[in-house]
Protein backbone atom coordinates (compact mmCIF):
# COMPACT_ATOMS: atom_id res chain seq x y z
CA UNK A 1 0.00 0.00 0.00
CA UNK A 2 1.34 3.42 -0.99
CA UNK A 3 1.48 5.79 1.98
CA UNK A 4 -0.06 9.25 1.52
CA UNK A 5 2.46 12.03 0.94
CA UNK A 6 0.29 14.63 2.67
CA UNK A 7 -2.37 14.64 5.38
CA UNK A 8 -6.07 14.65 4.48
CA UNK A 9 -6.25 18.25 5.74
CA UNK A 10 -3.34 19.34 3.53
CA UNK A 11 -4.92 17.64 0.52
CA UNK A 12 -8.24 19.39 1.16
CA UNK A 13 -6.60 22.77 1.77
CA UNK A 14 -4.86 22.55 -1.61
CA UNK A 15 -8.17 21.81 -3.34
CA UNK A 16 -9.97 24.58 -1.45
CA UNK A 17 -7.25 27.07 -2.41
CA UNK A 18 -7.57 26.09 -6.06
CA UNK A 19 -11.33 26.45 -5.95
CA UNK A 20 -10.95 29.90 -4.36
CA UNK A 21 -8.72 30.98 -7.27
CA UNK A 22 -11.29 29.67 -9.75
CA UNK A 23 -14.14 31.53 -8.02
CA UNK A 24 -12.22 34.81 -8.13
CA UNK A 25 -11.42 34.35 -11.81
CA UNK A 26 -7.67 34.12 -11.28
CA UNK A 27 -6.73 30.47 -11.88
CA UNK A 28 -3.04 29.69 -12.12
CA UNK A 29 -3.46 26.57 -14.31
CA UNK A 30 -0.55 24.90 -12.47
CA UNK A 31 1.43 21.87 -13.61
CA UNK A 32 0.11 21.84 -17.15
CA UNK A 33 3.35 22.40 -19.05
CA UNK A 34 5.58 20.14 -21.12
CA UNK A 35 7.88 19.42 -18.17
CA UNK A 36 4.96 18.17 -16.09
CA UNK A 37 3.72 16.03 -18.95
CA UNK A 38 7.11 14.39 -19.31
CA UNK A 39 7.38 13.91 -15.55
CA UNK A 40 4.15 11.94 -15.51
CA UNK A 41 4.89 9.74 -18.51
CA UNK A 42 5.61 6.68 -16.33
CA UNK A 43 4.21 7.52 -12.90
CA UNK A 44 1.36 9.33 -11.17
CA UNK A 45 1.12 10.51 -7.57
CA UNK A 46 -2.18 12.35 -7.07
CA UNK A 47 -2.87 13.46 -3.51
CA UNK A 48 -6.62 13.61 -4.15
CA UNK A 49 -9.24 11.41 -5.76
CA UNK A 50 -12.58 12.72 -6.95
CA UNK A 51 -15.85 10.96 -7.70
CA UNK A 52 -18.36 13.26 -9.33
CA UNK A 53 -21.37 13.61 -11.56
CA UNK A 54 -20.55 13.36 -15.25
CA UNK A 55 -22.25 16.71 -15.98
CA UNK A 56 -20.24 18.67 -18.58
CA UNK A 57 -20.09 21.68 -16.25
CA UNK A 58 -18.28 19.70 -13.55
CA UNK A 59 -14.73 19.63 -14.94
CA UNK A 60 -12.80 18.82 -11.78
CA UNK A 61 -9.34 20.06 -12.76
CA UNK A 62 -10.83 23.42 -13.80
CA UNK A 63 -13.04 23.83 -10.73
CA UNK A 64 -10.12 23.14 -8.39
CA UNK A 65 -7.49 24.83 -10.57
CA UNK A 66 -5.40 21.67 -10.60
CA UNK A 67 -2.90 20.29 -13.09
CA UNK A 68 -1.91 17.05 -14.75
CA UNK A 69 -1.55 14.25 -12.24
CA UNK A 70 -3.13 16.18 -9.36
CA UNK A 71 -6.54 14.46 -9.33
CA UNK A 72 -7.57 10.86 -9.88
CA UNK A 73 -11.09 11.26 -11.28
CA UNK A 74 -14.05 8.92 -11.76
CA UNK A 75 -17.46 10.21 -12.84
CA UNK A 76 -20.90 8.91 -13.74
CA UNK A 77 -24.44 10.22 -14.06
CA UNK A 78 -25.73 11.36 -10.69
CA UNK A 79 -22.55 10.26 -8.85
CA UNK A 80 -24.05 6.85 -8.09
CA UNK A 81 -21.78 4.36 -6.33
CA UNK A 82 -21.05 1.27 -8.43
CA UNK A 83 -18.43 -1.46 -8.24
CA UNK A 84 -16.22 0.29 -10.80
CA UNK A 85 -16.38 3.51 -8.76
CA UNK A 86 -15.46 1.76 -5.52
CA UNK A 87 -12.60 -0.02 -7.28
CA UNK A 88 -11.32 3.24 -8.74
CA UNK A 89 -11.35 5.01 -5.38
CA UNK A 90 -9.68 2.03 -3.71
CA UNK A 91 -6.97 2.08 -6.36
CA UNK A 92 -6.36 5.77 -5.70
CA UNK A 93 -5.98 5.12 -1.98
CA UNK A 94 -4.02 1.86 -2.04
CA UNK A 95 -1.84 2.24 -5.14
CA UNK A 96 -1.52 5.98 -5.60
CA UNK A 97 -1.47 7.28 -2.03
CA UNK A 98 -4.42 9.64 -2.25
CA UNK A 99 -5.17 11.32 1.08
CA UNK A 100 -8.64 12.56 0.29
CA UNK A 101 -11.69 11.55 -1.72
CA UNK A 102 -14.03 14.31 -2.81
CA UNK A 103 -17.56 13.34 -3.85
CA UNK A 104 -18.73 16.18 -6.09
CA UNK A 105 -22.42 16.86 -6.66
CA UNK A 106 -23.93 20.05 -8.06
CA UNK A 107 -27.09 22.13 -8.13
CA UNK A 108 -29.54 21.91 -11.04
CA UNK A 109 -28.62 18.25 -11.49
CA UNK A 110 -30.40 16.54 -14.36
CA UNK A 111 -30.17 13.13 -12.71
CA UNK A 112 -31.85 14.46 -9.58
CA UNK A 113 -34.57 16.15 -11.65
CA UNK A 114 -35.16 12.90 -13.54
CA UNK A 115 -35.33 10.99 -10.25
CA UNK A 116 -37.95 13.41 -8.94
CA UNK A 117 -39.94 12.88 -12.13
CA UNK A 118 -39.75 9.10 -11.63
CA UNK A 119 -41.47 9.53 -8.26
CA UNK A 120 -44.45 11.42 -9.69
CA UNK A 121 -47.78 9.77 -10.50
CA UNK A 122 -47.10 9.84 -14.25
CA UNK A 123 -43.32 9.52 -14.70
CA UNK A 124 -41.64 10.05 -18.04
CA UNK A 125 -40.44 6.75 -19.54
CA UNK A 126 -36.65 6.38 -19.49
CA UNK A 127 -34.30 3.75 -20.95
CA UNK A 128 -33.68 0.72 -18.74
CA UNK A 129 -30.05 1.62 -18.05
CA UNK A 130 -31.01 5.16 -17.06
CA UNK A 131 -33.76 3.89 -14.77
CA UNK A 132 -31.35 1.50 -13.07
CA UNK A 133 -28.82 4.30 -12.57
CA UNK A 134 -31.44 6.61 -11.08
CA UNK A 135 -32.62 3.95 -8.63
CA UNK A 136 -30.15 4.88 -5.83
CA UNK A 137 -31.27 8.53 -6.00
CA UNK A 138 -34.95 7.73 -5.41
CA UNK A 139 -34.62 7.24 -1.60
CA UNK A 140 -33.40 10.84 -1.27
CA UNK A 141 -36.45 12.08 -3.19
CA UNK A 142 -38.84 10.02 -1.09
CA UNK A 143 -37.16 10.98 2.18
CA UNK A 144 -37.63 14.69 1.61
CA UNK A 145 -41.09 14.34 0.12
CA UNK A 146 -42.50 12.19 2.93
CA UNK A 147 -41.12 14.52 5.59
CA UNK A 148 -43.95 17.00 4.95
CA UNK A 149 -46.25 15.25 2.49
CA UNK A 150 -47.64 12.08 4.01
CA UNK A 151 -50.97 12.30 2.23
CA UNK A 152 -49.56 10.76 -0.97
CA UNK A 153 -46.39 8.90 -2.00
CA UNK A 154 -46.47 10.59 -5.40
CA UNK A 155 -44.18 13.60 -5.63
CA UNK A 156 -45.30 16.96 -6.98
CA UNK A 157 -42.15 18.27 -8.65
CA UNK A 158 -43.26 21.87 -8.08
CA UNK A 159 -43.33 21.35 -4.32
CA UNK A 160 -39.93 19.76 -3.70
CA UNK A 161 -36.51 21.43 -3.57
CA UNK A 162 -34.35 19.59 -6.10
CA UNK A 163 -31.11 20.99 -4.68
CA UNK A 164 -32.10 19.81 -1.21
CA UNK A 165 -32.73 16.36 -2.68
CA UNK A 166 -29.26 16.60 -4.22
CA UNK A 167 -27.70 17.26 -0.82
CA UNK A 168 -29.45 14.25 0.73
CA UNK A 169 -28.33 12.08 -2.19
CA UNK A 170 -24.79 13.43 -1.79
CA UNK A 171 -24.76 12.40 1.85
CA UNK A 172 -26.16 8.99 0.88
CA UNK A 173 -23.40 8.62 -1.72
CA UNK A 174 -20.65 9.30 0.82
CA UNK A 175 -22.20 6.72 3.15
CA UNK A 176 -22.59 4.20 0.32
CA UNK A 177 -18.95 4.60 -0.66
CA UNK A 178 -17.86 3.93 2.92
CA UNK A 179 -20.19 0.92 3.19
CA UNK A 180 -18.95 -0.52 -0.09
CA UNK A 181 -15.27 -0.51 0.86
CA UNK A 182 -13.50 -1.79 3.94
CA UNK A 183 -10.29 -0.40 2.47
CA UNK A 184 -11.66 3.14 2.36
CA UNK A 185 -13.36 2.87 5.76
CA UNK A 186 -10.19 1.52 7.38
CA UNK A 187 -8.08 4.30 5.87
CA UNK A 188 -10.50 6.88 7.29
CA UNK A 189 -10.45 5.18 10.70
CA UNK A 190 -6.63 5.10 10.63
CA UNK A 191 -6.50 8.83 9.96
CA UNK A 192 -4.78 8.60 6.57
CA UNK A 193 -7.84 9.41 4.46
CA UNK A 194 -10.62 11.96 4.50
CA UNK A 195 -13.86 11.91 2.50
CA UNK A 196 -15.64 15.17 1.69
CA UNK A 197 -19.03 15.54 0.02
CA UNK A 198 -19.36 18.83 -1.85
CA UNK A 199 -22.23 20.41 -3.74
CA UNK A 200 -20.94 22.61 -6.54
CA UNK A 201 -22.80 25.86 -7.21
CA UNK A 202 -22.80 26.27 -10.97
CA UNK A 203 -23.27 30.04 -11.16
CA UNK A 204 -20.90 30.85 -8.31
CA UNK A 205 -18.25 28.25 -9.06
CA UNK A 206 -17.95 27.26 -5.41
CA UNK A 207 -17.59 23.68 -4.18
CA UNK A 208 -19.46 23.80 -0.86
CA UNK A 209 -18.70 21.05 1.68
CA UNK A 210 -21.90 19.37 2.85
CA UNK A 211 -20.37 16.50 4.82
CA UNK A 212 -16.91 15.36 5.86
CA UNK A 213 -15.55 12.14 7.37
CA UNK A 214 -12.06 11.68 8.75
CA UNK A 215 -9.37 13.91 10.26
CA UNK A 216 -10.57 17.14 8.69
CA UNK A 217 -11.37 20.63 9.93
CA UNK A 218 -13.85 21.90 7.35
CA UNK A 219 -16.61 24.48 7.58
CA UNK A 220 -19.60 22.57 6.24
CA UNK A 221 -22.72 24.03 4.66
CA UNK A 222 -24.82 25.57 7.42
CA UNK A 223 -28.07 24.75 5.65
CA UNK A 224 -27.96 21.12 4.58
CA UNK A 225 -31.15 19.28 3.77
CA UNK A 226 -32.68 17.70 6.88
CA UNK A 227 -31.99 14.01 7.31
CA UNK A 228 -34.69 11.91 8.93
Amino acid sequence: MTSPRVTPQQAWDALAAGNARFIKGGPQHPRQDVERRNELATVQKPDAALFGCSDSRLAAEIIFDAGLGDLFVARNMGHVVAESITASMEYAVVNLGAAIIVVLAHDSCGAVAASIDQMTKDPTPVPLAVGNTLEPILPAVQRLWMRENRNTPYVDSTLIDADAVGRVHLDNTVNALLRSSRIISDAVANGTLGVVGCQYRLAEGRAVPVSAVGPLDIAEDTKPAPIL
